[in-house]
């Protein structure tokens, strides 16, 4: 495990600032503001509606209110950098944050071009600060049980399905959301939505992904935004998931079920509620391990706790570009109809990255 170097981060009076007051950032800012010890000093968006609705609700002054997040960076005394902006402003604003020496909270995904994931990924080993994302099924209570019995456990997954859906049609009608945009959202659906099931698939297994083949349903001409995608993942250990994603019906839902030779672990999810799971044995018999949902971390709680620790956060770079790689190896086999070699297609992943 890395080391973080805790020498110049008080374990008091932690000074965060927020960039992105979107229903995302204010929920970030909100988790700060009950991390004890911790103080949300300063917050960033273009919009000045969004900063004074927020400014007022998370009592930050107006003279540190900023619609430059450049000019907070610079101005303000911070500790970290906490960003919930839209897609394509990642990359920037987390290089951004490094160059002060900040540590980082950054929302999914890491960012929008596996080229700018791999210099997120290089200055991350560089760094001693905390980079954390926020694909925050890895504080979920049933993931991390999934994950005990096969990443870090002794089991071994043999097959794997995985569906998320969502209501994004009024965007593809109107196409003028930010999530519309090629500069700001960088994909549709799978890049937005459903890389939370990739990054849950490859978190909770550990296994390593070889070849991807997808078939993916475009909205526009430039095939940019898709519409949903049926994809299968193959992995080293002979084992195959099969994901779907769908932006175009009418409700969210998510069904992860992991299968290997003792049984299933199946993660569930209805809308926005908490995502919950239950075993089946070998026999097929259904179990309701008790889990404490009640009790599990925040994003904030989390990214704190591992800059204060100086230990590895729940959400690493690493997770995030493994993540990113598998999703944009789905877009690329959906234009071209290929089925995409990782280490073939992504020469620098034969160092071990997506083990």
């Amino acid at each position: 495990m890395r080391e973080y170097n805790m020498a110049d981060s008080p374990p008091t009076d932690f000074r965060v600032g927020l960039v992105g007051l979107g229903s995302l950032g204010i929920r970030l800012g909100r988790q700060f503001d009950s991390v004890p010890n911790t103080e949300l000093v300063a917050i960033a968006d273009i919009n000045e509606d969004n900063l004074v609705e927020a400014g007022s609700e998370l009592e930050v002054a107006a003279s540190a209110r900023y619609t430059d997040y450049e000019t907070m960076l610079a101005e303000e005394p911070l500790d970290a950098a906490a960003i919930a902006t839209p897609n394509g402003l990642h990359y920037a604003q987390v290089v951004a944050a490094l160059e002060r020496d900040l540590h980082v909270l950054c929302e999914k995904p890491l960012a929008t071009s596996v080229e700018d994931a791999r210099d997120l990924y290089r200055r991350n080993q560089e760094t001693d600060r905390v980079i954390m994302l926020g694909y925050q099924r890895h504080l979920n209570p049933a993931f991390i049980m999934a994950r005990e019995r096969w990443a870090t456990g002794d089991n071994d997954p043999t097959f794997i399905t995985g569906e998320i859906t969502h209501d994004w049609r009024s965007y593809y009608e109107s196409m003028d959301d930010w999530r519309m945009s090629p500069e700001l959202s960088g994909g549709g659906h799978l890049l937005n939505v459903g890389s939370h099931v990739i990054d849950a698939i490859l978190w909770v297994t550990g296994l390593t992904p070889t070849h991807v083949n997808a078939n993916v349903e475009f909205h526009d001409e430039d095939e940019i935004f898709d519409k949903q995608s049926s994809i299968t993942i193959e992995f080293e250990n002979g084992a195959l998931a099969n994901v779907s994603d769908s932006g175009i019906v009418a409700c969210t839902r998510e069904h992860i079920h992991i299968w290997d030779d003792d049984g299933a672990v199946y993660l569930e999810g209805r809308e926005w509620d908490e995502r919950t799971g239950y075993t089946i044995d070998a026999e097929g018999t259904e179990h309701d391990p008790y889990l404490d949902y009640h009790g599990r971390q925040t994003k904030a709680e989390a990214f704190i706790e591992a800059v204060r620790e100086g230990t590895e956060p729940p959400i690493t770079v690493q997770d995030a570009f493994r993540t990113m790689i598998v999703t944009m190896a789905a877009y690329e086999s959906g234009r071209t109809g290929e089925r995409i070699d990782l280490a073939d297609r992504y020469s620098f992943v034969g160092d071990g990255l997506l083990d």
